[in-house]
């Protein structure tokens, strides 16, 4: 009977693998054979390459596949529903006639993309989510959008707050391959329990929860369908073309050789490991004690924003598994200092060369470092890297301060006052900008707005001119004015004496030529 219950366990399993991109119900019915074969407390064969463990997971018993090939263990995991219509079809078709593209995408997430199929299948979440990078960043984790999303996962500031992930000075969370994929899993659990569908959890991923309640509602209200396909007809393009993306390139990845592309293989196997880091580092440091090129230990740790890494127990480096113990050797007999640089907090507001004059710092190297850019003032409240000297205290940047520094930023407005408004129900940029006789350009970049679209309730900063720079200009134009009347005046005088007057050289002006007219005639008649 045993023999015949591990036939019977190993002839599913192999027609499973037929399929890779094996349906739900193909699943749910190896599952349920599993569940007879473990009723009946049948030890299941371990094989080398393929094999089925068995698992506890929330009370539930379920099976783990261990695959040598990563995509194969993508494809037993889908179980979003597939989507089938025009839309789907335009972007197979974009993504297969674009093979380099999409053989470079790979080539790049290749580094990321085990941990991020380990992540979803712990916690039983479709492994269809692990190819939602190609489409959020092309799993590009320096990727930013024009409205300032950034990371792997794309994240806005705000969300990413919403989520843990810190961003200061010296580093953005968003960007960091393991804090962003678990703040980018725990969002869409949280939508997928929201909506009850993947497809509109992952609308909501883009669009915003709000926006597909919305969409929801108004649909309900005229009694019609709330599936993804009902409701793209109220979606703006990018949302509407969103899921058939992920769509697409699931086609392609689940049956590459329909579209004569040959994937390259990724073991299934981790590619990086995390090292604590206790002590300030500078980057090109810890790039050369793990042995690696600067571009490759960036890729693998791009959250950090300036050219040292913080120490402190909060902190980790990712580093390819068989640079870790080189690097942690290479640390230990290191003979040097570790980092070169300190922080400098900023009491008042100032311009950078002030600054870096007063301490004694070059100020190129003080605006490089913080990304400051030109006629740029630093805020009171902020703080910057700057190099260490001398006189430095060989110490790390205090933890406290590594956690909440910001630096704050504006540009140079001289003889304005700020004013903060909220922005009125009927209120537009162009309406703002008339009343208080600014630019539309001035506002949008006071207030680091990239669009022209304004909300009620919104404050906007303006820089409006103070009443005694208006005063003094008006002064000055009077001033200007009245020293042109005079002048004017002084040059009609001059003219008029140098009429009257007969010049040495014999060149007479026109009141003398009248005069030597008349004399001519008079003799004349004589």
């Amino acid at each position: 009977m045993k023999r015949f219950i591990y036939c019977l366990y190993c002839s599913s399993f192999a027609l499973l693998c037929q399929f890779p991109t094996s349906s739900a119900a193909s699943t749910d019915g190896l599952l349920k054979l599993s569940k007879k074969l473990t009723e009946q407390k049948v030890e299941s064969p371990i094989d080398a390459d393929n094999s089925i463990d068995e698992e506890k997971s929330n009370g539930n018993e379920i099976l783990n596949f261990t695959e040598s090939d990563l995509w194969n263990r993508i494809r037993h995991g889908y179980a979003i529903p597939n989507l089938d219509n025009h839309l789907v079809t335009y972007q197979t078709n974009w993504y297969s006639s674009r093979i380099d593209y999409l053989l470079r995408i790979i080539q790049r997430g290749s580094r990321y993309l085990y941990h991020v199929v380990d992540a979803l299948d712990k916690r039983g979440m479709p492994t269809d989510l692990a190819l939602l990078p190609f489409i959020e960043s092309a799993f590009n984790p320096n990727a930013i959008s024009t409205a300032k999303a950034s990371g792997m996962w794309q994240f806005m500031p705000a969300t990413g707050r919403d989520f843990n992930l810190r961003q200061n000075i010296f580093k953005d969370d968003r960007r960091g391959v393991l804090d962003s994929t678990e703040a980018a899993l725990d969002y869409l659990q949280r939508l997928y329990n929201m909506f009850g569908d993947w497809q509109l959890a992952l609308a909501a991923y883009n669009w915003g929860e709000g926006s597909v309640q919305r969409a929801i509602k108004r649909q309900q209200a005229m009694g019609l369908p709330i599936d993804f396909d009902s409701l793209s007809a109220l979606m703006p393009n990018e949302t509407k073309n969103y899921v058939p993306k992920l769509q697409a390139v699931k086609n392609i990845i689940g049956h590459p050789e329909q579209f004569n592309i040959v994937l390259p293989r990724l073991d299934n196997e981790p590619y990086f490991t995390s090292v604590k880091n206790e002590k300030d580092i500078d980057v090109h440091l810890a790039a050369k004690l793990a042995e690696l090129p600067l571009s490759e230990f960036k890729a693998l740790n791009p959250q950090f924003n300036r050219p040292v890494i913080t120490g402190g127990g909060n902190t980790s480096i990712l580093l390819p598994i068989e640079n870790a113990s080189v690097y942690e050797n290479n640390f230990m007999s290191w003979k040097g200092a570790y980092s070169s640089w300190t922080t400098l907090s900023v009491n008042k507001s100032e311009r950078v060369e002030s600054l870096a004059n007063r301490f004694g710092y070059k100020p190129d190297v003080v605006r490089e470092v913080n990304a400051i850019p030109a006629k740029m003032v630093v805020k009171a409240g902020s703080t910057i890297l700057v190099p260490k000297t001398a006189k430095s205290p060989e110490t790390d940047i205090p933890q406290e301060i590594a956690e909440d520094a910001q630096l704050r930023i504006e540009r140079v407005v001289p003889n304005t006052r700020k004013l903060v408004i909220k922005v009125g129900k009927k209120d537009s940029l162009a309406s703002i900008a008339k009343r208080h006789k600014l630019s539309i350009t001035d506002i949008k970049t006071w207030n680091d707005l990239n669009r022209d679209q304004i909300k009620p309730g919104q404050k906007l900063v303006l820089h409006l001119a103070n009443q005694s720079s208006k005063q003094s200009s008006k002064q000055r134009a009077n001033k200007l004015n009245a020293k042109s009347d005079t002048k004017l005046a002084n040059n009609k005088i001059k003219v008029q004496n140098k009429r009257s007057k007969v010049k040495k050289s014999g060149v007479t002006t026109s009141s003398n030529k009248t005069v030597l007219a008349a004399s001519k005639k008079a003799k004349k008649q004589s």
